[in-house]
């Protein structure tokens, strides 16, 4: 019920737009990035990248919350493997006795494997309704940044292509060493910045300069979170290929 305003992605967002989706979520940040943009002398580039910020920095203590269950999660895979293979059998009785020596390592380690979900429900609408904010704000289709209009795509291709770099650097970044044991993994590394380039040339350049600078806060903040991992898979790249 909450996302059913998904489908008016075409009608412009105004204070009378009807609906929880688009008076609460929608609207309210197409008001932020119209009240910035006129604090900045109508530069509605430069609003779309003071609020992705913004955003970045309000939503950043769930994306730590979240980065440390994905690492609690990982360090307890090789237990959790290895209970797998002690109850190997799929007949209920042991999969029962599976289910309780998981939740029972999860207790002894004080880990909640619903943790990192939580933050990922908040922060999607707020994302979605940013994307929706920038699609459904008639003035940003109106306005230029840099070299290119914000309402359409841009003519030479440089932010899809930039998005799609910062998409594949941060997707490294924080499987940081996991691609190798996980193919799927692998597999999205190359997909998703794939999926945004064509995304990106496809929509309007407002979007693709919300999702650089969305990624390129993303490198910063995985980069501070996760140093010290990255830096220890990267030791190991190196001595692997020596």
């Amino acid at each position: 019920m909450l996302m059913t305003g998904c489908t008016e992605i075409n009608e412009e967002i105004t204070k009378d737009s009807e609906g929880f989706w688009n008076q609460y979520i929608v609207y309210p940040l197409s008001w932020l990035i119209t009240y910035v943009a006129e604090a900045t002398g109508e530069n509605y580039g430069l609003a779309i990248i003071v609020v992705t910020l913004i955003i970045r920095f309000a939503i950043l203590p769930l994306m730590i919350k979240q980065t440390r269950s994905s690492k609690a999660m990982q360090a307890l895979q090789p237990e959790m493997q290895a209970l797998r293979e002690k109850y190997s059998s799929k007949d209920q009785k042991t999969q029962q006795k599976l289910q309780q020596e998981t939740m029972a390592l999860f207790q002894k380690h004080g880990v909640n494997p619903l943790a990192g979900c939580f933050p990922l429900i908040i922060q999607m609408p707020i994302l979605i309704g940013f994307y929706h904010a920038i699609m459904r704000t008639r003035e940003i289709a109106e306005h230029n940044f840099l070299w290119f209009d914000l309402g359409d795509k841009d003519p030479y291709y440089l932010l899809p292509l930039i998005a799609g770099v910062t998409t594949f650097i941060q997707q490294k970044m924080m499987m940081a060493g996991n691609a190798q044991q996980n193919p799927q993994m692998a597999m999205m590394l190359w997909l998703m910045p794939i999926m945004i380039v064509v995304f990106a040339i496809t929509f309007p350049a407002a979007l693709s300069l919300y999702w650089v600078v969305g990624n390129l806060f993303m490198i910063a903040q995985t980069y501070f979170i996760k140093g010290p991992e990255l830096k220890e898979a990267t030791g190991k790249s190196g001595g692997a290929k020596k």
